[in-house]
C-alpha cells in the first residue's frame, strides 16, 4: 500500500454535472472572469491538493462526444486552459497546474513555449493535459485536413483505425515537445556583461525531428523550463491511448467503473507500458496511473449527495459519465480512494460535480480524512510539481555534453 496518495481534482466550468450552474452557490456569471478560477484554485490549494487539471477543447461543449448539439441549457464556452493557468500561476504558491492543450489541429512548436512559459510564471509547477480531436466540426475550424465524416460509428474497424492515427500523431507531438524543451541546456544563458556573452550558442541546439506529421528543426525560442521536462499526462478510456500515455507520458488518468475495472485496467496499461519498453519506445520512470472519479459529496448537516443528484438530474440531462460518479460522505470517499491505493493507484483525479460545492468539500473533509488515515501530506512538500508527484524533480538535457 502507498503511504502517500496523490490527489488531484479536474476542473471544467461550473462542474461536471450538466446542470451545476444552476445551483445557487454557483457563479454562472463569472466564470469568464480571471476570479472565478483563481477562487477555484486556491481553494484546491488550501486543501494541499498536488494539482488542477484545466479542461479544454477545440470545439463548444456538447452532450455528444462526436459532434456539436443544439443544447441552450448547458453551459458553453470556454476560456483557454494555458492562459487560465497562466494567469493563476503568480498567485498561487504550491500546486501543480495542468492545462488541457489539443494537438491534432495544434502545432506542437507553439504547445512546447505556452508550457515552458507556463513552468516560468508558475516557477515550476507546470504540467500538460495532451488531447486529440477526432470531431468533424473541430477540423472544420481549421480547413488544413479531410476528416472520415460522422457517417464512422464508434464500433467500426474504419474508426479505431482513425483514432490510431490520431494518436500516433500526438505520440509524434509530444516527442517535439518534449525534445523542443530538451533543445536548450539548463546553462545556455551566460548573461555576462563583463564577456558581452548573454548565450552559449554551443548549448542551443537543433532537434531536427523528422516525421509522417511533423518536420521540426529548431530549437525552441524559450529557454529550458525549470523543471527541465514539465509533467506530461494524458487521459485515457482504452488500449489506444495506454499506448500514448505508456509511449509519451508521466501519468495517466483511466476511467475505471467498479473495483474489479479497476484492477483490470491496471493490469492492461502495465502490460502496454512493458511492451513499450521492451520496444524501446519508452524509458525513465515508470508510469503513474490514477483514477478519475466523478464526485458529488454530501453537504454537513444538510442535503445528503444522491438527493442532490436526483434534484439536479430533473433539472434537465441527467448525468452521464466515462467513469464512475461517487454520492456519499467524504469518509465512504476516502474508503474508495484507499481501496485504489492498495491495489497500486498512484491516487486519483477528482471531478467536481458542482465546482463551487464539491471542490471545498475535496478540499476540506475528505483532505482531512484521508490525511487521518495517513494517506495524504500535511504539507507541501517540494516546490515543483515533478516533486509533488514523485517524480525525478529536474531532468538533463538529452543534447547536454558531458
Amino acid at each position: 500500500m502507498t503511504s502517500r496518495l496523490r490527489i488531484g481534482v479536474a476542473l471544467d466550468g461550473a462542474g461536471w454535472h450538466p446542470a451545476a450552474w444552476r445551483e445557487p452557490s454557483s457563479r454562472p456569471d463569472e466564470l469568464f472572469t480571471p476570479q472565478y478560477w483563481l477562487d477555484l484554485v486556491r481553494t484546491a490549494e488550501d486543501g494541499l491538493l498536488d494539482f488542477v487539471t484545466i479542461e479544454d477543447s477545440l470545439a463548444l461543449q456538447s452532450s455528444d462526444p462526436l459532434g456539436p448539439d443544439d443544447r441552450t441549457d448547458e453551459v458553453r464556452g470556454r476560456l483557454d486552459a494555458v492562459l487560465i493557468a497562466s494567469r493563476v500561476a503568480p498567485v498561487t504558491g504550491r500546486i501543480g497546474l495542468i492545462p488541457t492543450a489539443t494537438v491534432t489541429h495544434t502545432e506542437p512548436f507553439h504547445v512546447s513555449k505556452a508550457i515552458a512559459t507556463l513552468d516560468y510564471t508558475s516557477e515550476g509547477r507546470a504540467g500538460w493535459q495532451v488531447k486529440v480531436s477526432g470531431r468533424a466540426d473541430e477540423t472544420a475550424h481549421f480547413g488544413r485536413r479531410a476528416h472520415p465524416g460522422t457517417e464512422i460509428e464508434w464500433t467500426s474497424p474504419g474508426f479505431r483505425d482513425f483514432a490510431v492515427e490520431l494518436f500516433d500523431e500526438a505520440a509524434d507531438a509530444v516527442e517535439v515537445v518534449r525534445r523542443l524543451w530538451d533543445s536548450w541546456e539548463d546553462d545556455a544563458e551566460i548573461r555576462d556583461v563583463g564577456t558581452d556573452r548573454f548565450l552559449d550558442a554551443d548549448k542551443v541546439h537543433q532537434i531536427d525531428f523528422e516525421g509522417r506529421w511533423f518536420s521540426v528543426r529548431g530549437p525552441s525560442i524559450t529557454p529550458r523550463p525549470p523543471q527541465g521536462q514539465p509533467v506530461v499526462v494524458a487521459l485515457a478510456h482504452n488500449d489506444i491511448p495506454y499506448r500514448l500515455a505508456a509511449r509519451s507520458a508521466d501519468a495517466v488518468f483511466v476511467t475505471p467503473a467498479d473495483a474489479v475495472h479497476a484492477q483490470s485496467i491496471l493490469d492492461e496499461v502495465s502490460a502496454i507500458e512493458a511492451d513499450a519498453v521492451a520496444a524501446g519506445e519508452r524509458d525513465g520512470e515508470p508510469l503513474q496511473v490514477f483514477a478519475d472519479i466523478l464526485v458529488l459529496l454530501d453537504e454537513p448537516g444538510g442535503e445528503p449527495a444522491d438527493e442532490r443528484l436526483r434534484r439536479l438530474d430533473a433539472l434537465g440531462r441527467p448525468l452521464t459519465s466515462d467513469t464512475r460518479i461517487f454520492t456519499g460522505s467524504a469518509s465512504e470517499l476516502a474508503d474508495l480512494v484507499a481501496q485504489l491505493g492498495e491495489i497500486g493507484y498512484a491516487g486519483v483525479r477528482l471531478r467536481p460535480g458542482v465546482a463551487t460545492d464539491d471542490l471545498p468539500r475535496i478540499a476540506g473533509a475528505f483532505t482531512a480524512e484521508l490525511r487521518a488515515r495517513g494517506l495524504f501530506h500535511d504539507r507541501y512538500e517540494a516546490g515543483t510539481l515533478r516533486g509533488l508527484l514523485g517524480l525525478t524533480e529536474h531532468l538533463p538535457s538529452r543534447y547536454a555534453t558531458v
